[in-house]
């Protein structure tokens, strides 16, 4: 790996790419110190220390957010409002025969719903500034008799909308320039930095506890625990990160002109995690919108304190989450991979899998295989993003609660860096093969 950063740092192409992706990261890290005005800091954060206690999907998004939303900066909401934007988008791709015309025209097609996207992030930023505008303005609605608004009324509303929707579209532009001049996968870029900058903190809490008189005999066992099972999930999400079924895809022998083509036998790969982190990042969106509104005024007691008890760290809490990965991971495969387009490339390039017809009878085939592939990845991702916590709370008595080294942020750091690695390996290989044929080309010249 270190030999591959060196070779790709020697070239200026891939070297430009790296380094306008590190400025960008830097650029989002030096806006998470930029507070929103006419907050009170000190009640803010004790107000925090008593919802995450309660609350399990805020301390997640905080973690996304790198801090961002604990400390209310202008970049609070982070990429949310994008992520829930996208999956309205993809969710209405389904349904709306329009939308499903417009997937399928290539580049024009997905600039467009990439505009709607654009329009929905606005919009959906604009309304979650304002109900947490509302809710830190009302906090005895969420247990809480300190004010933290220093300067109620009209204009820290606005403030705070504008403010923070400009934050979130900030943060949608740096994704899609780190997209189109950096290394890629801008949005998961960002949500990596902000893991990582969220992360020593994160270990800094099970230090803290370690050495405390509360642990009560947690002390080095506990620890060593802990490493352990990180270093599990580390290298069970290497594992299922790369593990992939191969399918045999043989093709028949065509001859043109003189020149025989195919008559050989390749693989089609179906990864067992095909939909990435995707999933976990799409269940906490969709769980962070109760929290978002429970402050709201206007909301009754009742349904308050029932969002508060499903919402909190329990088995309703996470029965609903671990539905929600599942089920998104499924969804998300299913919009990545068309088995039917797929049995239709085959048999139009004269492939096919050994054992089954080509055409409709291939497409089933794949859709079934794809359907039982994708099932151990979906209950791997469930339980990673669950069980960690159960684990801690166990040894810990229920004192300590990950807030960033939980096995969904180490699933998203593996992630998004085995992919960035192949992706760096796929530009190396490609420039080596250049050279090798403008080396062919001179040499042949040469000798001519």
């Amino acid at each position: 790996m270190i030999q591959a950063l060196r070779n790709a740092w020697k070239m200026p192409e891939i070297r430009q790419k790296i380094l306008f992706t590190m400025g960008a990261l830097i650029v989002y890290r030096l806006g998470s110190h930029i507070v929103v005005p006419g907050i009170d800091a000190t009640a803010l954060a004790e107000l925090w220390d008593q919802l995450s206690g309660r609350l399990g999907a805020l301390k997640v998004v905080d973690v996304f957010s790198g801090s961002n939303l604990s400390q209310m900066t202008i970049f609070a909401l982070g990429i949310q409002p994008y992520i829930s934007a996208s999956i309205i988008l993809q969710l209405l791709t389904v349904v709306v025969p329009q939308l499903e015309q417009l997937s399928k025209e290539g580049p024009t097609g997905r600039r467009k719903i990439n505009q709607y996207t654009r329009y929905g992030t606005i919009g959906l930023s604009a309304f979650q500034s304002i109900a947490i505008s509302l809710a830190l303005n009302n906090p005895q609605q969420l247990g809480f008799d300190r004010p933290i608004v220093l300067n109620a009324g009209f204009m820290f509303y606005f403030t705070s909308m504008l403010t923070l929707t400009a934050g979130t579209t900030f943060v949608m532009w740096l994704g899609e320039q780190i997209e189109e001049f950096g290394i890629g996968q801008g949005i998961s870029l960002i949500i990596y930095a902000g893991i990582v900058a969220r992360t020593p903190v994160g270990i800094a809490e099970v230090l803290r506890f370690m050495t405390s008189s509360e642990s009560g005999g947690f002390g080095l066992i506990g620890a060593l625990a802990i490493v352990g099972a990180t270093l599990a999930i580390i290298m069970g999400a290497i594992f299922i990160t790369l593990a992939e079924r191969r399918i045999p895809v043989q093709y028949s022998k065509r001859q043109v002109g003189r020149r025989t083509h195919g008559g050989q036998t390749q693989y089609l790969p179906l990864k067992v995690n095909t939909s990435g982190v995707m999933p976990i990042i799409f269940a906490i969106t969709i769980m962070q919108f109760p929290t978002a509104i429970m402050g709201l005024p206007f909301l009754p007691s009742s349904l308050q304190a029932a969002l508060t008890a499903w919402f909190s760290p329990g088995p309703v809490y996470y029965s609903i989450y671990g539905t929600l990965i599942v089920f998104f991971t499924y969804f998300y495969t299913a919009v990545i991979i068309n088995p039917v387009d797929i049995a239709d490339n085959l048999k139009r390039y004269g492939g096919f899998i050994p054992g089954v017809r080509p055409g409709r009878a291939t497409a089933r085939y794949l859709d079934r295989t794809l359907s039982r592939v994708t099932l151990p990845g979906a209950m791997f991702l469930a339980a990673i993003a669950i069980v960690p916590f159960w684990f801690v709370d166990i040894i810990t008595r229920g004192q300590l609660r990950l807030s960033g080294i939980g096995g969904t942020s180490i699933l998203i750091v593996v992630g998004v860096a085995l992919d960035r690695m192949q992706w760096l390996d796929a530009q190396l290989r490609t420039r080596n093969y250049d050279g090798l044929l403008k080396g062919m080309r001179m040499r042949s010249r040469r000798g001519g």
